[in-house]
């Protein structure tokens, strides 16, 4: 039971109780034991807490992550597919690119895209851009900054924060389905330990070892 074992994260493991009364026998006091196993749940409902909060927030930004690395690799694409249609003197003829395209969004030229963009959440504005002539994004990257990078640095970075959100997000869903066994663990504990000392004393009172009216020992 003493074992100190951590999950990836540094999250205590509580063990299972495989005899109740060889670890009833091993400790002092049965009720300061069961008040801290009730103190460990609540430590673990606390912890559980923060990592659905965590993750619900990973949820939230994966797709506006997503979509913007999608912007940024649409970008580069149309830049070189324009660039090799005006080299050729032709047709563009690139293959898809994954996007949604319809005509109310995004109007294609042979050098010029017209598209809506965000300015708030409900409020949007449309804008021409030449991708051909498109040599920096501009990111937010928090606390009020936004900083230019080429579009290879743009997509380097982009792709890192996307990996290793989508890594964050898994490790808070293990940890999750990982805090719910310990919680279940302790509570099965508790329960086991209040029962072994119900029936004990019933036993005792039964021997005539335990009084009925203060519950104090009567004889060895």
């Amino acid at each position: 039971m003493d074992a100190a074992t951590t999950n990836p994260r540094g999250i205590p493991v509580f063990p299972f109780m495989t005899n109740v009364s060889d670890y009833v026998k091993s400790i002092d006091d049965v009720e300061s034991t069961l008040t801290r196993f009730q103190e460990m749940v609540s430590k673990y409902t606390f912890m559980q807490q923060n990592v659905e909060r965590r993750g619900a927030g990973l949820r939230e930004k994966l797709p506006e992550m997503k979509r913007t690395l999608e912007v940024v690799k649409f970008l580069k694409k149309k830049r070189k597919d324009i660039a090799h249609t005006q080299a050729n003197g032709g047709e563009d003829e690139s293959e898809d690119n994954g996007l949604d395209e319809d005509d109310d969004n995004k109007k294609f030229t042979s050098d010029e895209i017209e598209t809506t963009f965000s300015l708030q959440d409900t409020l949007y504005a449309k804008a021409k851009i030449k991708p051909a002539e498109i040599d920096d994004v501009y990111l937010w990257l928090g606390a009020n900054v936004m900083v230019a990078y080429p579009l290879d640095e743009a997509e380097e970075l982009l792709q890192g924060k996307l990996d290793k959100a989508k890594d964050s997000l898994k490790a808070a869903e293990e940890d999750l389905e990982f805090l719910r066994i310990q919680i279940t663990t302790l509570e099965v504990a508790v329960a086991r330990v209040h029962n072994w000392d119900v029936a004990e004393k019933r036993r005792l009172k039964a021997e005539g070892k335990l009084k009925d009216t203060d519950g104090k020992e009567d004889k060895e």
